[in-house]
């Protein structure tokens, strides 16, 4: 089959959701869209973390320890793979199993991030997709990679 591919360019994150059925996978099927990281993201991952710590939310910090300013909370950058999963592959039908992802690089405010993914197994027994995934940064580097295994429930 030939590789499709998903692309959304969009600050709106209420997209509506791609509907497949486990039957329209196929190895090699990819999707990919872009997102900017906000100020707003960050005070509302804030928010609901908790998380403080002074690297995320206190600029002299972050630039004491060497960085060029204050570091986006990982856990937010990686809650794109959600999206990923959620609204392109697998889309609406998605459960999600598990999410084993690194990261590599530092993400700031005002990143512009492209998520990428791929379906690289298809099991049929439990109706479940595994997906490589990969988030780049404006400058074409990778600051994070996944491991993603979703049901999928039609």
């Amino acid at each position: 089959r030939r590789a499709v591919c998903i692309i959304a360019k969009s600050q709106e994150p209420r997209a509506k959701s791609h509907n497949y059925t486990f039957s329209e996978f196929f190895i090699g099927q990819e999707a990919f869209f872009t997102r900017r990281i906000t100020e707003d993201m960050m005070t509302k991952f804030q928010d609901i973390s908790g998380d403080n710590n002074p690297l995320h939310v206190n600029e002299a910090f972050a630039l004491e320890k060497g960085f060029r300013s204050r570091v986006v909370y990982g856990m937010l950058s990686a809650a794109l793979y959600s999206c990923l999963t959620g609204m392109y592959i697998p889309g609406r039908n998605c459960i999600l199993h598990s999410v084993y992802s690194d990261f590599m690089r530092p993400v700031f405010v005002g990143d512009e991030l492209t998520v990428k993914g791929s379906v690289i197994e298809k099991n049929d027994s439990v109706r479940q997709l595994v997906i490589k995934a990969e988030i780049f940064n404006q400058d074409h580097k990778k600051v994070s990679r996944a491991k993603i295994e979703a049901g999928v429930l039609e």
